[in-house]
């Protein structure tokens, strides 16, 4: 009878093994779980990078956001002056 206890037990404990993650795995993950909670309490801590800087989207006026002039603003240069 002890036996087929026994056998039940190595059972369940070889299935387990196998879905548990290798013990490299799990250290793995952790680390890089670390890495990043240290890099986003760094970044909090230093601020924006720039914080005069807005999206790059159109701003709140209907302007471009200040862009680089492109061929759109040079519409009405296309005629002559004179």
């Amino acid at each position: 009878m002890d036996e087929s206890r026994q056998s039940s037990w190595t059972g369940a404990v070889a299935a387990l093994r196998k879905v548990v993650p290798p013990p490299a795995l799990c250290g793995f993950l952790l680390l890089l779980a670390l890495i990043f909670t240290v890099s986003y309490v760094v970044g909090a801590g230093a601020g924006p990078v720039a914080p005069g800087m807005h999206g790059s989207g159109t701003s709140r006026d209907g302007g471009d956001g200040g862009g680089g002039g492109g061929v759109d603003d040079m519409g009405d240069m296309q005629g002559g002056h004179g």
